[in-house]
């Protein structure tokens, strides 16, 4: 099923889930290295990496929103990506709130700060191999022409007729 919104011929969800994904998945990272340390400079890293990812996972939200709205009601896939989205939503409630919390002193930040961010981390590893799920094995957010010798999305070119090869280009 090939995603509703495309940049180049890519998926703009899938494009911009990494961002979210790396900056907050990194800030428990730093939280780590803040406890381990006392370095108070590795809390203020965390601090403004998670504000990052929480509005970047605002931004990548409502594109996979539509996509999810693009697939066939009582599918799998349907299934999983409302469990992939919905479970984003408390990921970023639960990072938001981490954020809230360390607001006022971003160089020290309560235990509890910590604690919402690591739980949320767990929970984002598994909405992010839903997300995988959703794409690699049911393949949502796939253009249906792929294959091993597709010609590249910025090609322009139409398939024209598929063969026992792929699809056959005519420029």
């Amino acid at each position: 099923m090939r995603s509703r919104v495309r940049l180049f011929g890519h998926s703009v969800h899938q494009m911009l889930i990494v961002f979210p994904l790396g900056l907050l998945a990194t800030s428990v990272l730093f939280d780590l290295l803040h406890f381990a340390t006392g370095d108070a400079g590795f809390a203020t890293v965390a601090y403004w990496m998670v504000v990052a990812g929480v509005i970047g996972g605002l931004v990548a939200a409502p594109f996979g929103t539509i996509d999810w709205l693009g697939i066939p009601q009582g599918t799998r896939a349907r299934r999983v990506g409302a469990l992939h989205g919905g479970g984003n939503v408390v990921v970023l409630l639960f990072f938001a709130t981490s954020a809230w919390l360390r607001q006022p002193v971003p160089d020290d930040p309560p235990s509890a700060a910590f604690v919402l961010s690591l739980v949320a981390f767990g929970i984002a590893a598994v909405t992010a191999w839903l997300g995988g799920e959703l794409v690699a094995r049911l393949g949502v957010g796939v253009d249906e022409n792929a294959n091993l010798d597709a010609p590249s999305s910025l090609h322009g070119a139409e398939i024209a007729a598929s063969t026992p090869h792929g699809p056959t280009v005519r420029p």
